[in-house]
C-alpha cells in the first residue's frame, strides 16, 4: 500500500487544486494528509507570489511543508533540500500521516522521493571563474565548449540554461561528469525511499498555454513585481535569481514571463510523456475538475 502521493506536472497545470481535493478526499476516510513542497524556489520567503506557493487560505486548507523556509538571501543546493523534505516526509510517516509531494518535474521531485547519488561540490575558485567566463562570452560559446567536451550532455541541456551549463562545465573540471546524460528511465523508478505512487498531471498544450498566460497576469496582479524588486533589495541570493520569470520581471516585461514560462512548461510536458508507465501513472487534466481528478485517483 503507498504510503506517499507524489503529485507533479507542468507550471501551470493546476497541482495545487488537484492536491487539496485529493486531501479533502483523504480527511474525508480519516486521513491526515500534508502537503511537502517540492520546488526549489517556494522555499523562499518573499517569493510565494512569484512561485506559485500555496497562500494563506489554501494552507488553511492544507498544511504545507517545505514553503517559505529561506530568506532570500540564502543559497540552497538539491542536497539541503533532499535532507530537509526527508525529514518532513518520515515526521509525517511517523505520526501517521499521508504525504502529498507537489512539485513540477525532475531532480527536486526525486530528491524528495529517493536517495540521490549526488555529484561533488565544485572546487573552490572553479565557479567563479567559469561565471566570470560566461559574462564575458555569453551561454551560446560555453555551450558549444560543453558540446566538444561532452555532446551527449550538451544535447540535455539548454543553450539558454546558464546554470546548468556551468554546472556540466564545473564536472568536467573535476572529471565528475557522466559520459551519459540522466534519462527518465534513470530518474524515475520504483526505487523511492517509501512506496509512492507517482502521479502526472498533463494538459492539452493550448489549454496549458491559456492557463499559463492568465496565472502569470494573476500573478502580476497580486504583487509579483513587487516581491522581485524587494528581493532585489534585500540581495537575492544567485539561487534565488532562478526563480521563473524573476529576471523578466525586473525589466517589468511581463509578456517575455509569459513566453519563457509556456517554453517551460513545453519542456516539462515533453519530459513527462516520455516517463515509464508504470511506475508513472499519467492523468490528462483537460476538462476535469479537480475533485473528478482526486476521486480518479483516490479511486471514487
Amino acid at each position: 500500500m503507498p504510503e506517499i502521493l507524489a503529485l507533479f506536472g507542468p507550471t501551470g497545470v493546476g497541482k495545487t487544486a488537484v492536491a487539496l481535493a485529493v486531501a479533502d478526499r483523504l480527511r474525508a476516510r480519516g486521513e491526515r494528509p500534508v502537503a511537502v513542497s517540492a520546488d526549489a524556489l517556494q522555499v523562499y520567503r518573499g517569493l510565494e507570489v512569484l512561485t506559485g506557493a500555496a497562500d494563506v487560505a489554501e494552507q488553511a486548507r492544507l498544511e504545507h511543508r517545505m514553503i517559505s523556509i529561506l530568506p532570500v538571501t540564502a543559497r540552497f543546493s538539491v542536497a539541503e533540500y533532499a535532507e530537509r523534505a526527508h525529514r518532513e516526509i518520515d515526521a509525517i510517516l511517523h505520526d501517521g500521516g499521508t504525504p502529498i509531494v507537489v512539485g513540477g518535474t525532475g531532480l527536486y521531485l526525486r530528491a524528495a522521493l529517493a536517495d540521490l547519488d549526488l555529484k561533488p561540490p565544485p572546487a573552490p575558485g572553479v565557479r567563479e571563474r567559469l561565471m566570470e567566463e560566461l559574462e564575458m562570452q555569453g551561454a551560446a560559446v560555453m555551450h558549444a565548449r560543453l558540446a566538444d567536451r561532452a555532446p551527449e550532455i550538451a544535447k540535455a541541456i539548454d543553450p539558454g540554461d546558464r546554470h546548468r551549463i556551468v554546472r556540466a562545465l564545473e564536472l568536467d573540471a573535476q572529471g565528475a561528469l557522466d559520459e551519459a546524460p540522466p534519462r527518465a528511465s534513470r530518474l524515475w523508478t520504483s526505487d523511492t525511499r517509501h512506496p509512492t505512487r507517482l502521479l502526472a498531471l498533463t494538459l492539452d498544450r493550448e489549454r496549458l498555454k491559456r492557463q499559463i498566460d492568465a496565472r502569470v497576469d494573476a500573478m502580476v496582479a497580486a504583487g509579483a513585481r513587487e516581491e522581485v524588486l524587494a528581493a532585489r533589495a534585500a540581495g537575492a541570493s544567485e539561487t534565488a535569481r532562478k526563480a521563473l520569470g524573476f529576471a523578466e520581471l525586473l525589466q517589468g516585461d511581463v509578456e517575455a514571463m509569459k513566453t519563457r514560462t509556456r517554453q517551460y512548461a513545453r519542456r516539462q510536458l515533453t519530459w513527462l510523456r516520455k516517463l515509464p508507465s508504470p511506475p508513472v501513472e499519467p492523468i490528462d487534466a483537460t476538462g476535469r475538475e479537480p475533485d473528478e481528478i482526486a476521486a480518479a485517483i483516490l479511486g471514487g
